[in-house]
């Protein structure tokens, strides 16, 4: 319980940062590889996209970690679960690799203990 809020929690530091993104603040270097300092306007949809998945994936972390009820199998919010941390996973490396100093700072440790959060409440420890 403690971790996927814990998870939770982090990720909501992400999901204000693409709401600040999607609404034109200037924190793109921390996203999106870090091209933009402000999103054009395709980015930005694509930062509103990005945040209904991210709130889908607190809804999912917080049920598998029994703090939540979503009315959905468990067994469908686990297998869920895995694909969000799998996600994050990916996402630490992409992090790592992007050409912006402030995404591969902030954002990769960030994505890293999200994605810890997101393995150890699917599996379950």
């Amino acid at each position: 319980m403690v971790i996927s809020i814990t998870g939770s929690i982090l990720f909501s530091i992400v999901l204000v940062l693409y709401i600040l993104l999607a609404l034109g603040f200037p924190y793109g270097e921390f996203a999106m590889g870090g091209k933009y300092k402000t999103l054009p306007k395709r980015e930005r949809i694509i930062s509103i996209i990005s945040v209904l998945i991210q709130i889908f994936a607190i809804l999912i972390l917080l049920h598998c970690g029994n703090v939540i009820e979503l009315g959905i199998p468990d067994k469908a919010a686990n297998i869920l679960c895995y694909f969000f941390a799998g996600y994050l996973s990916l996402n630490v490396i992409l992090n790592l690799l992007s050409k912006s100093r402030k995404e591969r700072l902030f954002m990769s440790p960030l994505s890293l203990i999200i994605a810890i959060c997101f393995w150890l409440t699917a599996l379950n420890l």
